[in-house]
């Protein structure tokens, strides 16, 4: 309390220096003659009034949200540390003589397959998708699979579809198909593709984005989930990423997503068989799709949109973190941004649209609904983005200016490093980037706090749907991460209005801490005050190819 008192008197003795014009300069002067000590009073009484009370309850709201995001972080990570392997669960012993062996064709019991490829203009990496998915280990005539191209160049269609009639020649099942349009976009795509009369002899979908290299041994560590246990509709791979080290942005991701993966998929696979699907690098039980509705496009998440709606139905899902799949990580801003967006949107208005039929469903129970509603949307989905941003963006910021507003230690300090300590021990290896992460992922909160709200309201840009450019990337190209690089292209391609302005304001709140405050606030809005900088005038990541 002594603190406050002292706080809120340099602060008054700081503005009656200034409103006296100390130090005789002609602008205090000229300030006095014009009435700005009446305003200034004016402003004091509006900032007493109403400002200060509405940032009080924003303040109060983010420290509640706080302690939700503790909460469930305590608890993701508890259930991923106690959980129990998937073979230890499920039955899922290779398959054999037990599932009809037929000695003549040497065939143990296999199902029918579909390996399904989305692809839109991938020219940098179709090869690689098709050739890895063609090269699966799984007899030849109980697989197919299927390419399904959405481009809109000519020249990158021939080109994929030359890839396949290789392949073809080699022996291999692959079906090459495309459509008149692109409605519903990737959703669409593998929409039609289930309609081909080849699919009904399919009982297991695997689904690559034209990224994505699984390894030969896929499907025989996967398959087996399916095949031994009917109550179980998906089984998801953990991603694997060929760029890591590419640039810092595509490091700070892989801490992102690793922590996703070992934490969030294996919680809710550990304790209700329940996670989101990652749209690829997953085996679908065909008959739990078309049991849920098949794929639908009203929202950009149709992976996600297509579990919980099979979740509603009684399926479970298994998360494998021992098969890994080889993926790229976008090495540029814009095409980062966006995927973002994409992402954060669609998740909010799936919530928007299925809450309500969440909540009146009587298939599952009521913690089942609980664990949903609260834990996987309104905490994941929308807390976590917006938190971030509004407490340590605006709230901290703002509060340096606003002498009656006081965040204490606890929602400042503790539990933004009990969380941070949290995500670190997942990722052991990349702890020295720990203060990047946070910097960085505190700019990229202010964009999904945006898109987070846009699929809330359903506003212009909900389904705004942008592939994410894949660069072709195969090996680890810079053995040392780079904090700082420069695009080759105009600066006004790739300056960020809004990060720059927002970066100004916060530069206004940290000078005003230093030179007036009681506090260290400003070591801190500096550091988030020139992230916006590097991030607003594109001096992070690559450049386009």
């Amino acid at each position: 309390m002594a603190g406050d008192g002292e706080g809120a008197a340099a602060f008054a003795a700081a503005k009656a220096e200034w409103l006296d014009g100390s130090g005789g300069l002609p602008l205090l002067r000229w300030w006095r003659a014009s009435g700005g000590g009446e305003l200034l009073g004016r402003w004091d009484a509006v900032r007493a009034g109403a400002v200060a009370p509405a940032l009080a309850a924003v303040s109060g709201a983010c420290l509640a949200m706080s302690a939700m995001l503790l909460a469930e972080a305590v608890f993701m990570a508890a259930a991923s540390l106690v959980r129990r392997r998937p073979e230890r669960r499920y039955s899922a012993g290779p398959l054999g003589a037990q599932d009809g062996e037929d000695e003549e064709r040497g065939l143990l019991g296999y199902p029918m397959v579909l390996v399904q490829i989305p692809m839109y203009n991938e020219r940098e990496v179709y090869k690689l998708s098709i050739g890895a998915a063609c090269g699966l280990s799984w007899p030849s005539d109980r697989v197919i699979v299927q390419v399904l191209d959405d481009s809109t160049d000519p020249t990158i269609k021939d080109l994929v579809e030359l890839e396949c009639k290789i392949w073809a020649k080699k022996g291999k099942n692959v079906k090459y198909e495309v459509r008149n349009n692109r409605e519903g976009y990737k959703a669409g795509a593998l929409k039609e593709g289930m309609l081909h009369a080849y699919v009904q002899q399919c009982d297991f979908l695997a689904v690559f984005d034209a990224d994505f290299q699984p390894e030969p041994d896929f499907l025989m560590r996967t398959i087996p989930y399916l095949a031994r246990n009917p109550q179980i509709a998906l089984v998801q791979a953990r991603w694997e990423f060929v760029n890591p080290n590419e640039c810092l942005m595509t490091r700070i991701q892989k801490m992102t997503l690793d922590y996703h993966f070992k934490v969030e998929q294996e919680a809710g696979s550990s304790t209700f068989a329940f996670f989101g699907f990652n749209g690829t690098a997953g085996v679908w039980r065909i008959s739990a799709i078309k049991e849920a509705g098949g794929w639908d496009d009203r929202t950009t998440v149709e992976d996600m949109d297509l579990a919980v709606r099979a979740g509603l139905k009684g399926w479970k899902f298994v998360y494998v973190g021992d098969v890994k799949v080889k993926s790229e990580l976008p090495s540029n801003l814009k095409a980062y941004r966006r995927q973002q967006h994409r992402w954060t949107c669609g998740a909010a208005n799936l919530f928007r649209k299925m809450g309500a039929e969440i909540l009146l469903t009587k298939e599952v129970s009521l913690w089942w609904k609980l664990y949903l509603l609260y834990s996987f949307f309104l905490v994941r989905k929308v807390v976590a983005h917006v938190v971030p941003f509004v407490l340590y963006c605006v709230v901290i910021p703002f509060s340096v200016l606003i002498p009656e507003i006081k965040i204490p230690a606890w929602g400042v300090v503790y539990i933004p490093t009990a969380i941070t300590v949290l995500y670190a021990v997942r990722n052991p290896s990349s702890i020295h980037f720990i203060p990047f992460w946070i910097l960085f992922e505190n700019v990229m909160s202010f964009h999904r706090t945006k898109a987070t709200f846009i699929g809330l309201l359903e506003l212009g840009s909900v389904n705004e749907w942008v592939v994410t450019e894949k660069l072709g990337s195969a090996s680890n190209t810079k053995p040392v991460p780079q904090i700082l690089e420069r695009p080759r292209c105009r600066f006004w391609d790739r300056w960020t209005v809004s990060e720059l302005l927002f970066a100004v304001f916060l530069f206004v709140c940290a000078t005003y801490n230093l030179v007036y405050g009681s506090d260290f606030y400003f070591i801190y809005i500096y550091l988030q005050a020139i992230t916006f900088i590097i991030v607003g005038t594109g001096f992070c990541g690559t450049s386009n190819s």
